[in-house]
């Protein structure tokens, strides 16, 4: 009460300094009428007020202290506490920092950066160099990175007692800026029960453009996150022939095992052979049941119905994948995938994107001449090359077959972009190719004619990524602009527009249904799309930097994303929560693809390392262990495939589960 007294007292000393005596004698009669304590956190109006109270004093040195006394106190707090007080000290920090600059104390604010910049730098240093940066108050004003943070706010979740402990300390100090900075651009979710862990701390402090209750209100909207009716992958399900085929070869092997097996016994009465032998049949056995159990996971999802006119597809093409599916290879945690790696040479720095079509027959690069280059494996194969892809630094555009030296060339040059190309995506069937330009623009092109086919105009400002739909005819695009945008085949115009995010749209991925979409920002969100209504139906908050790849899983349920420090979170749909983050890279994760059966996620990088997850073990953690949060690396990490000095730009599973990648080989070797 006494506490609440002294603020009150501070209120009244602003109002009569600046001769509001309305406002004071209003003041007076609300003290007056109810002598309950104010939560002046929970009042928006209230809050706003002590932020101004606190702007209007000049005295700078009132941040420095404030900071460098809440510091202190948290550093000191009890070792339960503590982690959850700590999070507090890194918005305090960078808004007392752009405070003071916008209130024109330059010098001493760099002073101030300088001093405390090293407790942030583990966690926010890509942040801080944009910081870093802002040297006036027109700097604060352009600077589009330091604009959203003062336009949005710092969500940090914590414990009821953490909070109480804070609280009490901003009382008793009377630390009016610190109140003003907290009040402004911190929200806390308050939670009852013991503390957070420490292993939380990706995913409690985060960024949000719009209040916190929105943002859950948001994800409360019901998805459908299951298979299309009538897919191919229903259709072989209902006549067997996924588990048909499997079976009888299973069935004759067990059967010949057997007799062998018996045979021997009977003849040679060697009985430890014969042990030796059914002890690897059943572990054989067991490996093939989980397998089939982790690839029940698809068949066990519900089917929905679609929301886009989805495109025919030819009976030849429609046998040719039931084929492929028929064959296709069961992994698990026991059974890893095989990988065709290619290798990008000599780009000489030029290459910003590459890309497998489904079979792997065609692997495409965009580079930073405008161009896109396209490879067929067969015609490599038939000349004696080998993975390795050669890129000649040619830019003739007269002649699409001879290479410089008047050889043939090992690809198909495709010219028509006038910038950097930074995507480029194959259709289902690998007839068309897609490619997105800093030109704004994105282009249709033809593998069969080996020409440009269409030009999509609708963005204003470079198109990052470009993704086709799992079903063809329909693609994504997300641009700088802060939009992504759905387009058809046949339209030139988009069909619908996602706006949303706070900063660029950097990556784009379909949901297996077609009927959502998502999207990676640098505003370190994710959003879930849906088609029909281009609406925002699922936020996911926890990422510290920029998103650059995303992946959904085959039965539509979970999602992966992957950021520039390295950090990979995978993500409930339809409770929006996070599973776990993953942690092993260390640099930009470029690419994530799940196997098919979905038992499998693998991931690329900077680090010139592929990662390969048990993504089953994640979705069976008990309740009370996925709360306490006491293991945060449920996801294991099964192996390991490191290359000798190439960065992994892309990569995928085909319809066999065979895994491919592609990446450039850095000079650094």
């Amino acid at each position: 009460m006494e506490n609440m007294q002294a603020v009150n007292s501070f209120v009244a000393a602003y109002l009569k300094k600046k001769g509001f005596k309305e406002a004071e004698q209003l003041l007076e009669d609300i003290q007056s009428k109810d002598s309950a304590p104010v939560d002046f956190h929970n009042d928006p109006e209230l809050a706003k007020f002590i932020h101004r109270f606190s702007q209007s004093e000049d005295d700078v040195a009132r941040y420095q202290d404030g900071y460098s006394k809440l510091r202190s106190w948290a550093y000191g707090s009890l070792d339960l506490y503590k982690h959850e007080l700590l999070r507090v000290l890194y918005p305090v920090f960078i808004h007392s920092f752009m405070d003071m600059v916008a209130k024109g104390h330059l010098q001493e604010a760099r002073t101030f950066f300088k001093a405390f910049r090293e407790d942030h730098e583990l966690m926010h240093s890509r942040d801080l160099q944009k910081l870093e940066g802002v040297l006036s108050q027109s700097h604060l004003e352009e600077m589009e990175f330091s604009r959203s943070l003062r336009q949005s706010k710092v969500n940090i979740k914590i414990c009821q007692y953490s909070y109480d402990l804070l609280l009490q300390y901003l009382h008793k100090t009377q630390s009016i800026a610190m109140l003003g900075v907290i009040n402004e651009h911190i929200n806390f979710q308050v939670f009852s029960g013991q503390p957070s862990s420490i292993s939380d701390d990706a995913e409690v402090v985060t960024l949000i453009g719009s209040c916190q209750d929105a943002a859950n209100q948001l994800n409360q909207k019901e998805i459908h996150w299951g298979l299309l009716e009538d897919s191919l992958e229903e259709r072989l399900e209902k006549a067997g022939g996924l588990l048909s085929d499997s079976e009888k070869t299973e069935e004759e092997n067990k059967e010949g095992d057997v007799d062998e097996t018996k045979k021997r016994s009977i003849e040679g009465g060697k009985q430890g052979a014969s042990t030796k032998e059914s002890k690897k049949e059943k572990a054989l056995n067991a490996t093939t049941k989980n397998a089939r159990l982790e690839a029940s996971t698809t068949s066990a999802a519900p089917r929905v119905k679609p929301k886009l006119p989805l495109p025919l597809m030819s009976t030849e093409v429609e046998q040719s994948i039931l084929e492929d599916l028929r064959n296709c290879v069961q992994l698990s945690s026991v059974a890893l995938p095989s990988v065709s790696f290619y290798t990008f040479l000599n780009t000489h720095n030029g290459l910003n994107c590459s890309s497998i079509s489904h079979d792997g027959s065609l692997v495409a690069g965009g580079f930073s001449d405008s161009s896109l280059k396209v490879w067929d494996m067969a015609k490599l194969g038939q000349q004696g090359g080998s993975s390795n892809l050669q890129v000649e630094n040619d830019s003739s555009s007269s002649e699409q077959v001879l290479g410089p030296n008047g050889g043939k060339r090992s690809y198909t040059l495709f010219e028509g972009h006038s910038a950097p190309v930074y995507s480029a995506t194959f259709s289902p069937l690998g007839d068309f190719i897609l490619s997105s330009s800093v030109d704004t623009t994105i282009r249709l092109w033809s593998t069969k004619l080996n020409a440009n086919l269409v030009c999509y105009k609708g963005h204003n400002y470079p198109v990052w990524d470009v993704q086709f739909s799992p079903v063809g005819h329909y693609f994504a695009s997300a641009s700088h602009d802060r939009t992504a945008r759905i387009w058809s085949m046949d339209r030139i115009q988009p069909l619908r527009i996602m706006a949303g995010h706070l900063s660029d749209v950097d990556c784009v991925q379909w949901h297996a249904n077609c009927n959502y979409i998502a999207t990676g920002s640098s505003d370190k969100t994710v959003r879930l799309w849906d088609v029909q209504s281009g609406e925002c139906v699922r936020i996911f908050i926890g990422h510290r930097s920029m998103i650059l790849s995303l992946a959904m899983s085959p039965d539509g349920r979970y999602m992966a994303s992957g950021d520039e420090d390295g950090m990979i979170m995978t993500w409930d749909l339809s409770s929006g929560r996070c599973i776990t983050p993953l942690m092993g890279h260390t640099s930009c994760v470029w690419t994530l693809g799940f196997s098919c059966e979905g038992s499998l996620l693998a991931s690329g990088s900077a680090d010139c390392t592929i990662k390969l997850w048990d993504v089953t073990t994640s979705t069976k953690v008990p309740r009370n262990e996925e709360k306490s949060g006491t293991n945060p690396n449920r996801l294991r990490s099964l192996k390991t495939l490191a290359t000798k000095s190439t960065s992994v730009y892309s990569l995928q599973f085909s319809r066999r589960n065979l895994l491919f990648a592609a990446g450039v080989l850095s000079k650094n070797t």
